[in-house]
């Protein structure tokens, strides 16, 4: 299983190339950041920092989407940072949440997502695609690689990850959410004529490696309502058909809106709907041998990739943690 860190571009950006920097020192392979550029500041200029402060680490956005930038943009970023530091990027991508909403605008339709990716990853690779009716090609990548990984929860989003996505994120640490959506994947993948092994699974999820639980909880309750956003747009879509699962669904039922204002932060007052079963089912608590236990058992039914998202009130100690005592064991 390989290790990723997820972190905010909150300013100082120097403190984020650092604590990719220590995240590599740790173990960790993969640097991830969230991609909503109202919130917080813009990735792509921070990648180019750390990628230059770190020897092999790969970095890429948790997750970016189809509408923000323009395609040939997101595609020419990526494209720029390996020519720069020999293909080190991977794009996560999914419909978009934040960075769509707190500019009043929806997140992008599946059918759009998928063009998207295509067009991207050729662009980005270095071969012709058809863009806003136009054949393209960006003539300067030399030996470009870029992998697609889709995050999603529903069935449609599933079925699309199998068809064509390089990876797929999972946005919880739930291993009877994991099992389902993996399989769903593989079972789309096998449809479509795709070796379902070549995908690779990320589970994606915070952790906060401690003992007092009553504390972790309340730092990690954020997540629940983050997760809670995609889950509502199921609810709205599926309703309770059985569609999904209602161990994702079930616990929205108290949800009453969302303020953007708090996303992806400790003591969110949108969060109060969340209870602390969802906490510890979405999230890795505990001491570090807990967190292996969850590790082993999502490796177990498919997971390649651990991204860990660290947003809390004691990160350093979570991720000397993982380097001494989690990584090596899972």
């Amino acid at each position: 299983m390989d290790f990723g860190v997820v972190l905010q571009t909150d300013p100082p950006a120097r403190d984020v190339v650092s604590g990719m920097k220590a995240a590599e020192d740790n173990g960790f392979r993969y640097g991830w950041t969230f991609d909503s550029v109202v919130l917080w500041q813009e990735p792509f200029v921070i990648y180019s920092q750390v990628l230059a402060a770190t020897k092999d680490l790969v970095v890429g956005p948790m997750v970016t989407n189809p509408s923000t930038r323009d395609w040939s943009v997101t595609a020419s970023l990526f494209a720029t940072l390996n020519d720069m530091f020999g293909n080190r990027t991977v794009c996560g991508i999914g419909r978009g949440d934040s960075a769509r909403r707190v500019i009043g605008q929806k997140p992008a339709s599946l059918a759009t997502l998928g063009r998207a990716m295509t067009v991207i990853k050729d662009l980005a690779e270095g071969r012709e695609a058809e863009h806003h009716g136009t054949p393209v090609r960006i003539p300067w990548v030399r030996d470009g690689k870029l992998e697609m990984w889709m995050a999603a929860y529903g069935p449609k989003a599933l079925r699309l990850v199998g068809e064509q996505a390089d990876g797929f994120i999972l946005q919880t640490a739930d291993v009877d959410i994991a099992r389902w959506t993996i399989g769903s994947v593989r079972e789309a993948a096998a449809a479509a004529g795709r070796d379902p092994s070549t995908i690779t699974m990320c589970v994606a999820a915070p952790a906060y490696v401690g003992t007092d639980l009553a504390h972790q909880r309340d730092q990690l309750r954020w997540f629940g309502g983050m997760v809670g956003n995609h889950v509502a747009d199921l609810v709205a879509r599926y309703g309770d058909s059985g569609a999904v699962p209602a161990a994702l669904t079930d616990y929205i039922k108290d949800r009453e809106g969302y303020d953007y204002a708090h996303h992806g932060k400790a003591g969110n007052r949108s969060t109060d709907f969340v209870p602390d079963s969802i906490v510890d089912r979405f999230c890795l608590l505990g001491p570090a041998s807990a967190h292996v236990d969850r590790l082993q058992e999502l490796r177990e039914i498919g997971v390649d990739h651990f991204a860990l998202y660290l947003m809390h009130d004691d990160k350093d100690k979570t991720l000397a943690a993982y380097g001494n005592e989690v990584i090596g064991r899972v």
